[in-house]
């Protein structure tokens, strides 16, 4: 069994328990010693996830190496600061409930155990978990029509995307005779051709992961669902989940999948490709913030795609380091977006941001921080993450995916700089409402990272690269 691989899992688990029972029982004013514990939770976690070393554990469903450990500390870290950025606009906006809190911690878990997947069937079971207690998050705020239209448009698309998920499952579990990664790659090494009901078995898996991270031509979802949802949920989701999704892509293609590359590396660069124009021009016009932001996400995913399309270890480092980077810029930007309210109602059109270098320069300079970095200027994080998918895509040779994205890049900056103009140039609308002090230490701590990130590059390669490597063992 070596059940002790799991500890981390166990340990937030039994936490998220905790807040349920401790909410449970005090009801009144429970949210804020609810954030602090899980907080607390999630550092604990962390540094357990460090300490746990490699293996394969309960009869082979559960694998943990330095991949599982990066992407591990990447979702942690994601609901660490989903929380955080809760504790203020949460109270302001009549959704601080205990479950809140204790719904971030279970997807949290469903998300841990997606990376360190290693059966079919605990891919499924954690992503399930993960995306159940997501449906909830995005309707808790009652008061909204639409934060329950964003729950109820996530929750049926997000059930036939699984459905589609565990049909391809279940196609490569009858073609391969096995749900073992192990086995699957086993069984695919020693046959000379791929027959055609295990390719399709294949495809269903993809589209349901791509569902998972938003990927064109199954984004549909993105805009609305990011728009309704209530903004701390809106950050976790382009985060945690996206991430776990992403290291189930990673692990699949490259372990068991990874024989047989040629046969999906055309696919992954097509939607890819797809990904980036469809979330490049698809920003221009929106007029709210949290919409654009959506179709910003589409695109990114799609620059992460290229890292997998490459099918090398150079690739894989590139994707690491982009979502790594991806996660400063992103949670940042929302601490910004939750930020605006004004005379305490929550506005989202970009306008509102007119000025806003002369009412508030500070987290103007911090929105203009996460701007130009997810523009890809350099020397900002966002520019490493960008070098480093389409060196390895140069590297595979996949010269027609590179040129697209540097193009598609080039458009990206219209809508991202155009942000700047208005908060720098415009006239300035009516001053926002004075921000607290969790976001300003969400907006300001991750606009340093964004900009400090060249002067800890050196160890984030190595650490990402010894990740990228353990798949390819």
């Amino acid at each position: 069994m070596n059940w002790t691989l799991a500890i981390p899992e166990i340990v937030l688990s039994i936490s998220g328990l905790i807040i349920l029972l401790f909410g449970a029982l005090k009801k009144d004013n429970s949210f804020f010693p609810c954030a602090i514990f899980s907080v607390a939770a999630f550092i604990a976690v962390g540094f357990l996830a460090l300490t746990i070393p490699d293996g394969v554990g309960y009869h082979g469903l559960f694998i943990n190496d330095a991949f599982s450990r990066y992407m591990k500390l990447l979702v942690l870290i994601a609901g660490l600061l989903c929380v955080i950025l809760s504790i203020d606009f949460n109270g302001k906006n009549n959704t601080n409930c205990f479950e809140f809190i204790a719904l971030i911690v279970f997807s949290t878990v469903g998300a841990m155990i997606m990376v360190s997947s290693n059966n079919l069937m605990s891919l499924y079971l954690g992503l399930e978990l993960s995306s159940l207690a997501l449906y909830i998050l995005c309707a808790i705020d009652r008061n909204s029509v639409f934060s329950a239209e964003s729950g109820v448009k996530y929750f049926v698309l997000g059930s036939v995307a699984s459905g589609i998920l565990l049909y391809g499952i279940s196609m490569v579990y009858g073609f391969s005779g096995g749900m073992g990664y192990e086995n699957i790659h086993h069984v695919i090494a020693s046959s000379n051709t791929t027959s055609v009901g295990f390719a399709i078995g294949l495809v269903f898996v993809l589209v349901g992961l791509c569902f998972k991270i938003s990927a064109v031509p199954f984004h549909m979802w993105t805009p609305d669902v990011y728009q309704g949802a209530p903004t701390p949920v809106t950050t976790f989701l382009s985060t945690s989940p996206k991430f776990a999704a992403f290291a189930l892509f990673l692990r699949l293609m490259v372990g068991p999948f990874g024989q047989i590359s040629p046969q999906w590396q055309l696919l992954i660069e097509v939607i890819a490709i797809l990904s980036i124009i469809i979330g490049s021009v698809g920003a221009i016009a929106q007029i709210n913030i949290k919409r654009m932001m959506a179709y910003s996400s589409i695109a990114h995913m799609g620059y992460a795609l290229v890292g997998l399309a490459a099918a090398t270890s150079d690739g894989v480092l590139g994707t690491l380091i982009y979502l790594t980077t991806y996660l400063f810029m992103n949670v940042g930007t929302f601490a910004v977006i939750a930020a605006m309210t004004r005379k305490g109602h929550v506005v989202e059109n970009i306008n509102d941001l007119a000025g806003l270098g002369k009412t508030d320069p500070g987290i103007a300079t911090a929105m203009a921080i996460f701007m130009f970095s997810m523009a890809g200027v350099p020397p900002l994080a966002g520019f490493f993450g960008k070098f480093m998918v389409f060196w390895a895509a140069i590297s595979a040779h996949l010269y027609l995916l590179t040129i697209v994205g540097i193009l598609a890049s080039a458009v990206g900056a219209f809508f991202y700089l155009r942000i700047v103009k208005i908060m720098f140039f415009d006239k300035p609308a009516e001053a926002l409402d004075q921000r607290s002090l969790s976001l300003s230490f969400i907006s300001f701590g991750m606009g340093t990272l964004t900009v400090i990130f060249l002067l800890f590059m050196s160890p984030m390669l190595h650490i990402s690269k010894i990740a990228a490597q353990s798949l390819f063992h």
